[in-house]
């Protein structure tokens, strides 16, 4: 069957009755009307016969077929994540979540404001932070979110300049050299990873703002405390960016003094995606949440009195006035968000610890067979990445790790890294360090270390409690967590039951 009575939802009848309501005789005559001929495009198309739904599918899953499924080891802010099942068939795959609108009116969206919710609560405790939206576009535009949040809210501040970790991801720095530009801020790049990056901040002070990494590009563990303190000595305020499971193990931003945390969620098990979309994050302390740009869900009552949700702050929507908004970008990945809150809530904060002991084991394992085949590692301290030098042989390390299936990150011809995620196991590690011995010509036999790597110091290690509201301890079963799934979604209206009613504000 064609495709057009199966997805174009109008028939003739229809049409004819929609014609008729806005006074023309044919679709040809209102395009003559709406579009200009200046800009119409008259010649036929050359295109090749339709295909029917049954060959179109087909057609799809040849060209499918020619992908190359690899491991995926290269990070930079990607990293292989695992969906549960229960969450791709009840979320992603549910019409009742990914065909329903913006949440602004909450009486037909308290399913989706409750996993937002969620969502925020989870984002809070690991940040340590006491205010977090409901999410944003994505990291790198996050982090350039932030940027102009603290310029806004450093009021003391006279300063234009902004000081950037360049232990950033390299998506980041381009979008920040782009968003400065435009909004007349001078953006200062330096490794505030550096031993005196804390001293020069102090002695410095012409910055209303600083964003360090809390793990850089290369892997490297940083406790940024001293850099947020030096900040705040000169009157700055202090953005980390920093990841999620991870701080599952390390400190939060929020206990070493940082205004704004951001990062992203993808590893919440949202799949790569061929690279997006994926939800960012952004919490802060009190004080600075109504410069933060996005939305955020509150806990209010209804006319019964009983709890409710609802949007308790938009700042960027079509009916903000545009002088008011505290952006001009997409406001949220709700969805994603959602994704990422119901695999919160399906692992519990036990279960996220294990996994991100279990990663940083993958790699501390790796490390130290890069050691015993006498390779060199970049950074002493890191969580899930380890950059290694070798001198000439990066290309042919890509080569050897290709053929067994694997993409690793080249970071210059002597210089690879490696990022291990929830699908890899000890196999991975196996084939990576067979990779780097077929590529640089290393025996079989090597060395054991005897001096064992301790890539996160005792003292960086996180000891307070978090994730303790009884969500995230109640849904550890698929089926439990398929009804919670499911009663939410009956609170919502969404194009699975009908068309969706759009108020907007006056």
């Amino acid at each position: 069957m064609s495709f057009l009575p199966r997805h174009i939802g109008p028939d003739a009848d229809d049409i004819t009755t929609m014609l008729n309501a806005v006074g023309v005789d044919s679709l040809d005559q209102l395009i003559d009307r709406a579009v200009p001929e200046s800009i119409r495009f008259r010649d036929t198309l050359d295109l090749p016969a339709p295909l029917d739904e049954t060959e179109a599918l087909a057609a799809i899953r040849s060209i499918a077929s020619k992908n190359t499924v690899m491991r995926q080891m290269i990070g930079q802010g990607y990293f292989d994540t695992v969906t549960p099942a229960a969450i791709r068939r009840n979320i992603l795959e549910n019409p009742g979540f990914y065909t329903s609108y913006t949440p602004y009116q909450p009486e037909i969206s308290q399913g989706r404001l409750e996993l937002l919710l969620t969502f925020q609560n989870a984002v809070i405790d690991l940040t340590g932070m006491d205010v977090a939206n409901a999410s944003l576009l994505d990291e790198s535009s996050a982090v350039a979110e932030a940027v102009l949040m603290m310029r806004r809210a450093n009021r003391k501040s006279r300063s234009a300049r902004v000081i950037v970790d360049s232990r950033s991801l390299p998506q980041t720095l381009a979008i920040l050299t782009g968003r400065a530009r435009a909004a007349g801020i001078e953006l200062v790049i330096a490794d505030l990873g550096a031993d005196d990056a804390a001293a020069t901040l102090a002695s410095d002070g012409d910055f209303f703002g600083v964003v360090v990494a809390q793990i850089g590009a290369d892997g490297d563990v940083f406790d940024p405390t001293p850099v947020i303190e030096a900040a705040h000595e000169v009157g700055a305020l202090a953005t980390v960016s920093t990841d999620l499971l991870a701080l599952t193990t390390l400190q939060s931003p929020g206990s070493a003094g940082a205004d704004i945390a951001v990062g992203s969620a993808q590893r919440f098990g949202v799949p790569l995606f061929y690279g997006g979309p994926h939800a960012a994050f952004m919490a802060t302390r009190k004080g600075v949440e109504r410069s933060m740009p996005g939305r955020i869900v509150g806990v209010s009552t209804d006319s019964s009195g009983a709890p409710a949700y609802r949007l308790a702050l938009q700042t960027r929507e079509q009916h903000i006035r545009r002088e008011k908004a505290t952006s001009n970008i997409c406001t949220a990945q709700a969805l994603l968000a959602i994704v990422a809150a119901a695999y919160a809530v399906y692992h519990g904060p036990a279960k996220l610890r294990e996994l991100a002991e279990r990663l940083h084991g993958l790699a501390t394992v790796f490390a130290e067979g890069l050691r015993e085949r006498g390779i060199s590692i970049a950074h002493e301290r890191f969580f899930d990445t380890v950059t290694f030098s070798v001198q000439g042989k990066a290309d042919a390390i890509l080569a050897a790790a290709a053929e067994r299936g694997i993409n690793l990150r080249r970071v210059d011809q002597d210089t690879v890294g490696v990022s291990f995620g929830e699908s890899h196991t000890g196999e991975d590690v196996e084939d990576v360090l067979a990779a780097v011995s077929e590529a640089c010509n290393i025996g079989e036999n090597v060395e054991p270390s005897s001096d064992l790597l301790d890539g996160v110091p005792e003292e960086w290690h996180r000891t307070d409690e978090y994730m303790t509201h009884p969500v995230f301890h109640t849904h550890r079963s698929e089926t439990s967590l398929m009804r919670w799934l499911r009663q939410l979604a009956d609170k919502d209206l969404a194009l699975d039951r009908t068309m969706i009613p759009l108020v907007r504000a006056p």
